[in-house]
């Protein structure tokens, strides 16, 4: 496998609808202000976070069990931001929906301004085949309220590229993957 370069992803960005929608540069300044970036990088892809978000709350005192999870620990928020409870966590989706070809998979790290104020953005790998909208989750280590914002960079996307005679026997669109084609902020499933 091998880590793929800003001219690949914009080849594939623009002729295959990887990534949509989608931006060439890294965008670092909005309308006159300063945001946390997002775009394309060196060697991979900043992602944006939508103003959907779900907040985990306690409210219901249950068990946080992930075979049988209990959708009213959130309360919902579509807002141009989102504040964190201390030592809580929150969901949201990607602006960007992917469709992730079968000889790559990527790899997804959270922003370095974010993890600089122990907020860490956790995203799982997209498989080969997989397509969606990204489920996010952001975890707020301190002791304190965390804000987070919409429309701005909160992670990277690294893309890597299996050799032409090492694709997979079988993608997450073979097998029927559960998250295929998600499409809002989407929660645990079996």
């Amino acid at each position: 496998m091998s880590i793929k370069s800003d001219r690949w992803i914009r080849r594939m960005a623009e002729e295959h609808g990887m990534i949509e929608p989608f931006e060439p540069s890294l965008v670092r300044e909005v309308d006159g202000r300063k945001i946390v970036s997002y775009g394309t990088s060196s060697y991979g892809y900043d992602i944006r976070c939508a103003r959907e978000f779900r907040v985990f709350t306690n409210i219901n005192h249950t068990v946080v069990d992930p075979k049988n999870f209990d959708p009213q620990s959130f309360v919902e928020i579509e807002e141009d931001y989102c504040i964190i409870p201390p030592n809580s966590f929150a969901l949201a989706r990607t602006v960007e929906y992917f469709r992730i070809p079968r000889n790559v998979l990527t790899i997804c790290l959270g922003k370095s301004t974010y993890a600089r104020c122990g907020i860490i953005v956790n995203v799982t790998p997209f498989e080969p085949e997989w397509e969606g909208y990204v489920t996010l989750e952001f975890s707020n280590t301190t002791p304190l309220p965390a804000k987070i914002y919409a429309g701005e960079g909160c992670a990277q996307v690294l893309f890597l590229e299996a050799a032409p005679n090492d694709i997979c026997e079988t993608s997450y669109k073979d097998r029927g993957g559960k998250y295929q084609g998600q499409v809002g902020v989407t929660l645990p499933r079996i």
